[in-house]
């Protein structure tokens, strides 16, 4: 649907139609338009989860960004700005649609991976790498942090991949959380050591 400015106006100046309703319409639009245009580098969504809201975030290649709760919408968003393109939006896009219908099975202990084209952009090097070994960890089961390590290709660099997975864009559909340290306990965490808790307890009892 091309949309126009007239269409625009015909919105904003619809008597039979409150002035708020007008407005959040003519920003669809507004929004609608500019992805037609070409000029939305990178779309995200506020997505409800049992974790709080996440922010999705993506581009033209795939779901780029997971902003979890603990991060702070606006941190998330000028994260993007700064490092993609100041062409952020608030506009749907195929793959935030699918991530929003694919995090909801997840959550609902009916989905067990993710199939949503992922943008790694965000990510390079060995830090690329061990989210990669990372993104293999099966539904389910955990490793510790030297495992992912040397299933990256570094065995010896603990400490490089636990400052990889802490700096996780993608946390849920890439499973940080099933990275453990091997003295115990769950270890730290980009949204908290309970949120991992909570997707560890999830995926057990969705196991069983």
């Amino acid at each position: 649907m091309n949309v126009t400015d007239e269409d625009l106006e015909k919105r904003l100046r619809s008597p039979a139609m409150p002035e708020a309703d007008a407005w959040a319409k003519a920003r669809r639009m507004l929004a609608e338009r500019a992805a037609e245009e070409g000029i939305v580098d990178v779309a995200f969504e506020r997505h409800d989860s049992p974790l709080g809201a996440l922010i999705l975030g993506a581009t033209a290649e795939g779901l780029v960004r997971v902003g979890l709760p603990s991060e702070g919408e606006d941190a998330v968003l000028e994260e993007l700005a700064r490092r993609i393109s100041p062409r952020v939006l608030r506009v749907g896009r195929s793959a935030v649609t699918q991530a929003r219908r694919e995090l909801d099975e997840y959550f609902a202990g009916r989905r067990r991976a993710f199939e949503v084209a992922l943008d790694w952009r965000l990510t390079r090097g060995f830090r690329h790498d061990v989210l990669r070994a990372t993104a293999r960890i099966p539904y389910g089961r955990t490793l510790s942090y030297r495992q992912v390590a040397a299933d990256a290709g570094r065995p010896a660099a603990v400490r490089a991949a636990g400052t990889a997975l802490a700096t996780n864009p993608l946390p849920i559909v890439v499973p940080c959380h099933r990275v453990l340290p091997s003295s115990g306990g769950v270890g730290n965490y980009r949204g908290g050591s309970e949120a991992k808790e909570r997707l560890l307890g999830l995926e057990q009892r969705a196991a069983a």
